[in-house]
């Protein structure tokens, strides 16, 4: 996606060789324009696809999500990194362990929201070892729903995380592809 690489290009900082950070339009302040065509992008992508809910981690999955969902017209899920009250006893859990945040979380996700006749798209922000789209997959596998696609934001190519997914099997869509990260910049996979 062009929007979204010439964003990463002018506005995305690198951390040590192998962290983007795009605070400025995607995970912490969110430029709503950029979000419609992503939400567009993945529309057009998934949009044969059956799809009947979204399902992301919060919180910076939630707005891509939400502009997939408004475009799809499904309701959007988003798995919490807290247990809350509200969630009842009929929830799923998972492990996640967090690259950026060098942490292991559970997530949680109501079961009163997805279920064996919902066909599932993911979508998250980024995607470097596969760890939160591989927690979003076990919530989904455990309420027995099908996955019909994957869509990820930002993709660091050079980790092994789409490597994990393809043998899963799923469709992944991913809107940039980042071939390196240095400090003379970024490089996208050419495809």
């Amino acid at each position: 996606m062009e929007l979204l690489e010439q964003r990463i290009k002018e506005e995305g900082i690198i951390i040590d060789g192998h962290v983007l950070k795009v605070d400025r339009f995607l995970n912490h302040q969110i430029d709503p324009i950029l979000m419609d065509a992503i939400g567009e992008a993945f529309t057009e992508r998934f949009k044969e696809a059956g799809i009947t809910k979204i399902v992301t981690l919060e919180s910076s999955g939630i707005a891509p999500a939400v502009m997939a969902g408004l475009k799809l017209g499904v309701p959007v899920i988003f798995a919490r990194k807290k247990p809350s009250l509200t969630l009842g006893k009929g929830s799923y859990t998972a492990v996640v362990r967090s690259y950026t945040k060098e942490e292991t979380n559970k997530i949680y996700m109501s079961a009163d929201f997805i279920n064996a006749n919902d066909r599932i798209l993911i979508i998250d922000d980024f995607l470097a070892k596969g760890e939160a789209v591989m927690g979003l997959i076990d919530l989904v596998n455990q309420a027995d729903a099908t996955i019909s696609g994957i869509g990820i934001v930002i993709e660091k190519s050079f980790q092994d995380g789409r490597k994990r997914l393809d043998q899963l099997g799923y469709p992944i869509y991913s809107l940039a592809r980042i071939a390196s990260l240095s400090e003379t910049g970024v490089e996208f996979l050419q495809e």
